[in-house]
């Protein structure tokens, strides 16, 4: 399923803010088809390149209604992204101020507006181990 959503992502500099718009991925948290709104910017420097650069945050908005949350930067590839703790936190921010839906009813997977009965907490999945004699770390 492909879930992307259009979100105003400011970069701010210490005398500057540079806005422009790109495409959050609601599965991943990439962000994708950044365009700035200066066109100028493309052929300059980029604004976490820059030596007063200072952070980089997004908005996600939906008749009139805002969700502000940071955006991290990989200053190496370029590339946009929020955390997989900065998503989560979008995602019941963003039910809860556009579809009037309170944290418990989102968990409880209810639907309604208001709340309802606490969930269930279902035991979590068992943990893999990892295979014994193996060297090495992680692959990415």
């Amino acid at each position: 399923m492909d879930l992307k959503v259009p979100i105003v992502i400011t970069d701010e500099l210490s005398e500057e803010v540079i806005t422009s718009t790109g495409l959050l991925d609601l599965a991943s948290g990439d962000i994708s088809r950044v365009t700035y709104d200066d066109p100028d910017i493309a052929d300059g420097p980029l604004p976490f390149e820059s030596d007063d650069y200072e952070f980089t945050s997004g908005v996600l908005s939906h008749n009139g209604r805002d969700v502000e949350f940071r955006v991290d930067v990989n200053k190496v590839t370029g590339q946009y992204a929020v955390s997989a703790s900065e998503l989560l936190e979008i995602k019941v921010r963003a039910a809860q101020l556009f579809a009037g839906l309170s944290g418990a009813a989102l968990l409880a997977g209810t639907g309604g507006a208001g709340g309802g009965a606490a969930a269930k907490e279902a035991p979590a999945p068992a943990a893999k181990k990892a295979p014994v004699g193996r060297r090495g770390g992680r692959t990415h």
